[in-house]
């Protein structure tokens, strides 16, 4: 394996993520501002700070490598997010579109597990120690959200509904743990 063609790879997988994380600092409002439940809305306002914050190390890591880190689009984000506003635009009852945001913001999470976590094993490669402390963090902080959005969809319980006009219909609400 050639050093020069695995930093040219690391380089272009560290832009992929940066655009990543951009387009989800715009995306993030949006979902916050789409989630019927205060915790949920809470969670994707946590999470757009700690984005922001990812971004700013990635910034850091460019800087160190003398790099820019513009100039590659993250199609894989933009299609997700792209199914997130699907599910933002959906007229679904507030708790069934909670979850909706929920599964789109874990297939986000997970893009993003698995984009840190090779970056972070070329980085190891590559012999660049801070990034790869840089790189881990961001990639434990993703696990954590992860785990946080699973027990928040794991808390929203199933009913049968009480409206006669639909006896046999579920409905989705919060459940007060």
């Amino acid at each position: 394996m050639q050093q020069s063609e695995l930093k040219d790879l690391y380089v272009d997988e560290l832009k992929d993520i940066y655009s990543a994380e951009t387009q989800l600092v715009k995306a993030l409002p949006k979902m916050a501002k789409a989630a019927s439940s205060d915790q949920l809305r809470s969670g994707f306002q946590e999470h757009l700070e700690q984005t922001k914050g990812h971004v700013a190390r990635l910034e850091q890591i460019f800087k160190a490598l003398g790099e820019k880190p513009t100039g590659k689009k993250c199609k894989g984000m933009e299609g997700l997010i792209e199914e997130g506003s699907e599910a933002i635009g959906e007229d679904y009852e507030d708790d069934v579109k909670d979850q909706a945001l929920i599964g789109a913001a874990q297939r986000v999470e997970h893009y993003e597990i698995a984009a840190y976590g090779t970056v972070r094993a070329i980085a190891e490669k590559l012999g660049e120690k801070a990034a790869v402390k840089l790189l881990g963090q961001t990639l434990e902080e993703e696990k954590e959200t992860d785990e946080k959005l699973t027990e928040l969809a794991d808390s929203i319980e199933v009913s049968e509904e009480a409206e006669d006009e639909k006896p046999n219909a579920l409905k989705v609400r919060s459940a007060k743990a």
